[in-house]
This record gives structure tokens, C-alpha cells and sequence, in this order.
């Protein structure tokens, strides 16, 4: 499938990580929107379709945790679309939490570097179909 029909929302507190990802995922193709806290996040995602979703833990307003949460609840816009969590925390139990919560995936940010990262998106994305 051509990337360019993928559409993913990149919740991300860190301009520098966010402008980061979005640039990196735009020039492989895919179609891109932010979001800069939890709560723009979630309203993003229980109004507009994505693809893929990648969510940050540690962010203001609410955290990946909580917006997981809400999404377990009230559930995305999109069905069948992929949470993949975006943190530097790898403790056991917080990744867990996020996959009970119904995240699809994990990725360290610290640990990939940019061909990683695509990878690992292309790898949830052709899951997903």
C-alpha cells in the first residue's frame, strides 16, 4: 500500500521530537498531523480518522495513560487504528498498563534511531491491513 494514504497522528509534548517525527514520517510519505498535549490528542483522535497513532506517556493535560484509557472507553473515531506508545520509560509495568489498555506497540525512543522508527511503523502499519 502507498505510504501516502496512511495518515498518523503523532501526540508528542517535545516540539523538538514532535517537528522530529513529523518530518521524518512526511518525508517517508505518510500524511501527518500533531498534536502537543494529551487532551488535544484524544480530541484529534475521537474526531478525525488516523492509521496509526503515536502517543507519548509523559505529557501535560493528560498523559498517554489517561488517553488510553479514555480510548478503552469511549473508544477512537477510527476503527482499527494502531496505538503505538512513544515513551523513554520502559518500565515492565507501565508498558503493561499500556498494552491492557489496548496500545498495539512499544517503541523506546531513546533506543531507535530514524531508519528504526520507520521500520517499526511500516511493521504496524502492514499489520494493520
Amino acid at each position: 500500500m502507498d505510504n501516502s494514504q496512511k495518515k498518523i497522528l503523532i501526540v508528542e509534548d517535545d516540539q523538538f521530537l514532535r517537528e522530529f517525527y513529523q518530518e521524518l514520517l512526511t518525508s517517508d510519505g505518510y500524511f501527518t498531523d500533531v498534536a502537543a498535549d494529551g487532551e488535544a490528542g484524544l480530541q484529534k483522535i475521537q474526531t478525525q480518522d488516523y492509521d496509526l497513532i503515536l502517543l507519548d506517556i509523559m505529557m501535560p493535560k493528560k498523559d498517554g495513560l489517561a488517553v488510553l484509557s479514555e480510548l478503552k472507553i469511549k473508544g477512537p473515531h477510527s476503527k482499527g487504528v494502531k496505538i503505538v506508545v512513544l515513551t523513554n520509560l520502559g518500565q515492565d509495568a507501565i508498558i503493561k498498563q499500556c498494552f491492557d489498555l489496548g496500545a498495539e506497540g512499544y517503541l523506546i525512543k531513546s533506543a531507535l534511531n530514524p531508519d528504526q522508527v520507520l521500520t517499526e511503523i511500516k511493521s504496524y502499519l502492514q499489520n494493520a491491513s
